[in-house]
């Protein structure tokens, strides 16, 4: 079925197909359309799901933890400002290893207020123990939300998933959709599994306090080892879905150009799509310029990222939010990772579209013809890696 869909009513048709049972979720902009749509849903007989009303996004969040934790496949969304205020909670699913998905409407955080996209609320669950994914268009919204259920109901992941779009890009603006039918999904995805399940009458104690410190680590060190097992899981779903439906993804991360490429652009997000008629153009100028799509930015592609930039004369890294004394998040995930693996090549930073500034193709193309062109420059390569190394 095609349909002619915005990002957040891909989200709610997402969770319909994956016969989610409880949504809760508290209003906030550019979310709300979300679940308004799924509880129309519900109204109108479509959806067997039971919609939980709270009075902040900390309950809904923790409504959602306490009936997964029950066992039933549950869901919630929200943005900005009420993803810090579920920050705590955010912490609780993770560690109490319970599978549930959540989609991040990525808004600006105040003050001022600032109801336009950039990516300082996602970016700032990072270290969490949450899969977070990124989409570019509202197509890859409605299929990673899907694949979401399953990747985190897998038992070598067992950890809850965010999905993020862009405010306003992706979430109210309509492209053409393809909608999987019922029975598709329902091949797709199989009954709910987690690692434990609290009923009444079965007691069962999880998140007092430790008798055993060491063993707390280990709880710690087992979200890590969860999420790097996540890298095989994602590959295999994307594979599986792709089959089933003919779209395949790329999994962790999506090339595009980069087979004889030099010069290697990377980014998150919807201004990815600005990215490709970047590389076209630069391309058709003769510089050879390919990108890298990273579409989970945890657990973070190491291995992806290693395999498309070895070789390669530079890399420029695009964020849309800021570690703010530091640089931006995606930049050091990527330098760091080059560093370690001694690659020697420039990574340059470049943060833009903060609180919603708009980044078009013709921006892109100019900050990249100038550091090739820098990197082409005698002696620049060698300069920046003595500054890079500390000598």
């Amino acid at each position: 079925m095609r349909l002619t869909l915005t990002g957040n009513y891909c989200v709610a048709y997402a969770v319909k197909l994956a016969r989610v049972r409880v949504v809760s979720a508290y209003p906030i902009t550019p979310q709300t359309t979300i679940v308004e749509k799924i509880s129309e849903m519900v109204d109108e007989g479509e959806a067997d799901i039971k919609m939980i009303r709270v009075e902040s996004e900390h309950s809904a969040l923790s409504a959602v933890y306490g009936a997964a934790s029950a066992g039933v496949r549950s869901f919630t969304a929200t943005s900005s400002h009420g993803l810090l205020y579920m920050h705590e909670m955010v912490w609780w699913v993770a560690q109490a290893r319970i599978p549930l998905v959540m989609a991040v409407v990525t808004r600006t955080i105040g003050p001022p207020w600032n109801i336009w996209t950039d990516h300082h609320d996602i970016m700032g669950q990072r270290d969490t123990g949450w899969l977070i994914a990124m989409a570019e268009n509202n197509q890859e919204v409605l299929d990673e939300t899907i694949k979401l259920f399953k990747i985190t109901e897998d038992p070598d992941v067992f950890l809850p998933g965010m999905i993020g779009l862009d405010a306003f890009v992706l979430s109210h603006t309509v492209e053409p959709v393809e909608v999987p039918d019922q029975d598709v999904v329902d091949s797709f995805l199989p009954e709910r599994r987690q690692p434990y399940v609290i009923r009444a009458g079965d007691p069962l104690i999880m998140g007092n306090i430790p008798s055993d410190l060491v063993r707390n680590a280990r709880m710690r060190w087992d979200v890590h080892l969860g999420l790097r097992n996540a890298e095989t899981v994602i590959e295999r779903v994307d594979q599986e879905w792709g089959k089933l439906t003919g779209r395949y993804h790329g999994g962790l991360t999506e090339c595009y150009r980069c087979e004889d490429s030099k010069y290697i652009m990377m980014g998150i997000g919807s201004w990815v799509g600005d990215m490709r008629i970047a590389v076209d153009s630069l391309r058709d100028e003769g510089y050879p310029v390919g990108l890298l799509k990273i579409r989970y930015v945890r657990p973070f592609p190491v291995r992806r990222v290693y395999e498309t930039v070895k070789g390669s004369k530079g890399v420029v890294v695009f964020d849309r939010s800021i570690s703010a004394g530091s640089a931006g998040p995606l930049f050091l995930d990527v330098a760091s990772h080059v560093q370690a693996m001694r690659l020697g090549i420039p990574v340059k930073n470049v943060v833009a579209g903060l609180a919603g500034v708009d980044v078009g193709y013709r921006d892109f193309e100019l900050i990249v013809r100038r550091f090739v062109e820098e990197v082409e420059r005698e002696g620049w390569v060698r300069e920046f890696l003595e500054f890079y190394s500390g000598r």
